[in-house]
């Protein structure tokens, strides 16, 4: 990590003191340490995907070849397009997950002033549930998406992106270690899958159906439907064996196909109130988004659990 000094630290019969209360290390200490730092680095992979993005789209103005720039051409503005969607969808997840831990902490420093009402404990309960879904699926959805940019970036600028001239280079560098530490992506996946089988993303992509949208905004959000219900079906062809091992195996295709359907619903909303800036995002992004779930629909429904067995490693005695 270029920008921070890392190092090991041992200790060797250091004398220490308890900080905190017994037993709470790991299940609420650590825990809370590193979704803390989760949040910080979905905001990394949201600002190094912007840079990208810019970087991209500013060579591509200005290189030139046949005649042209080749933001004109179409392999290269599919690039910028995707690109973009992607940041503007990892940024709308990215609020939506600190509106949740906001809310959250602030009833939680209300009630060490005072006994919550009833009202106010659901809603801290509401708040926490979705602040713990929301962590590993932003954190797992913007750093896989920080790396993409950071790839396209590159490919846009050709022989070039790979010199230290320019500087997706670097972004390219910096994005790798995002959907690596305070947890990989599959480890992200393993707290993340939990909410698919509870139902805490189905429900609240339930809650993002009943927000009204423009007119004009009526097909994305019935094609937004129509990914829910193939979302839905996944979750309950994985679950129905109740096998751990091919759920875990199908585990990613189940959180990203989540996070597909709500990333697209939260870009939904904001081309709805703002749609110069955001309805072009929100066309690319959803059907971008569909092409993914059906993806993982079509891996899913064309997989049997005896195919595991092809995919396991074979170990020599």
């Amino acid at each position: 990590i270029k920008g921070a000094p890392t190092c090991e630290l041992v200790f060797k019969n250091a004398k220490a003191e308890l900080v905190g209360s017994r037993r709470m290390g790991l299940i609420k200490y650590v825990m809370s340490l590193m979704n803390g730092a989760r949040l910080g680095i979905m905001a990394q992979s949201v600002g190094i995907s912007e840079a990208a993005c810019r970087e991209a789209y500013n060579y591509a103005l200005e290189r030139r070849q046949f005649g042209k720039a080749i933001i004109e051409m179409p392999p290269v503005f599919e690039m910028l397009a995707n690109m973009r969607a992607k940041t503007d969808a990892s940024r709308t997840i990215l609020y939506e997950t600190c509106r949740f831990v906001d809310m959250y902490k602030i009833l939680e420093d209300i009630s060490r002033e005072r006994k919550l009402t009833p009202e106010e404990r659901d809603e801290m309960k509401y708040y926490s549930r979705l602040a713990d879904a929301f962590t590993p699926l932003g954190k797992g959805m913007t750093s896989e998406y920080a790396n993409q940019n950071a790839y396209d970036a590159i490919q846009i600028h050709g022989g070039s992106g790979y010199m230290k001239d320019y500087k997706c280079e670097r972004l390219y560098r910096d994005a790798r270690i995002t959907n690596i530490y305070e947890g990989t992506t599959q480890l992200q996946v393993v707290a993340a899958i939990r909410h698919v089988t509870t139902g805490t993303y189905l429900n609240r992509i339930r809650e993002y159906e009943a927000v009204p949208v423009l007119p004009e905004l009526e097909p994305l959000k019935r094609t937004l439907s129509k990914m829910a219900q193939m979302y839905e079906k996944l979750v309950e062809i994985v679950t129905s064996p109740k096998d751990e091992e091919y759920l875990d195996f199908h585990a990613r295709r189940l959180v990203e196909s989540a996070g597909h359907v709500i990333m697209g619903h939260l870009l939904l909303q904001d081309a709805n109130k703002e749609p110069e800036m955001f309805r072009r995002s929100a066309e690319v992004y959803i059907h971008y988004g569909q092409i993914e779930v059906v993806k993982n629909y079509n891996f899913v429904t064309k997989s049997r659990i005896e195919d595991l067995g092809y995919y396991k490693p074979v170990l020599s005695e």
